[in-house]
């Protein structure tokens, strides 16, 4: 090969490199943050549920839920949101990329994949904006199922609360282990 051509396939792996580098720089950067803000969540739904059951919970889920994500917004530049296929709060409804990703989840885990190594990450365009998107599948846990389990099974109080404040709930049902919704993340790409 002669040397030209040589430099100019370096200067392209190299650049191939760098652009593989920058992609795996943004999703760590994702995945860390998608990481980080659900225990936070599960922290404060603990607490509240030590002081005052699951009722008082609900109330705190509705409220500090939203205010965790508006925070990790803020502070990191993504747009960070919870979105359920079956969501309990309107303003969590998947966009179409979103929903994709979540019935993709489902077939996964219906295929015996673990739900909480599920993730998707792409550049993507957004009415004309390419846009860096992430999602990481949240995953039902114990603690979980006393307000998104099975009706028949859950306290008066807490179903008393929750078609008071959602009367239009579609967050029950779940088991240990389900998927229950993604965390997602964009912004705009450099």
């Amino acid at each position: 090969m002669s040397r030209p051509r040589q430099l100019g396939l370096a200067v392209l792996l190299g650049t191939a490199s760098f652009v593989a580098q920058a992609e795996d720089a943004w999703v760590a950067e994702a995945r860390q943050l998608a990481t980080s803000v659900p225990p936070k969540l599960l922290a404060v739904l603990n607490r509240e549920i030590e002081q005052g059951g699951a009722v008082q919970a609900i109330g705190a889920c509705q409220i500090q839920a939203p205010e965790m994500a508006r925070q990790a917004s803020a502070a990191s530049g993504w747009t960070v949101r919870r979105v359920s296929l079956r969501e309990r709060n309107p303003k969590a409804r998947p966009d179409a990329w979103e929903q994709a990703a979540l019935e993709d989840f489902d077939r996964r885990v219906a295929a015996g994949e673990v739900p909480m190594t599920l993730e998707k990450a792409e550049r993507v365009d957004v009415a004309g904006v390419p846009t860096l998107r992430y999602v990481r599948a949240l995953a039902v846990g114990p603690v979980c199922v006393q307000c998104h389990g099975d009706t028949a099974q859950m306290d008066a109080g807490v179903k008393a609360k929750l078609a008071a404040l959602y009367p239009h709930d579609r967050a029950t049902g779940y088991a240990v282990g389900q998927i229950r919704g993604v965390i997602t993340l964009s912004k705009p790409a450099p």
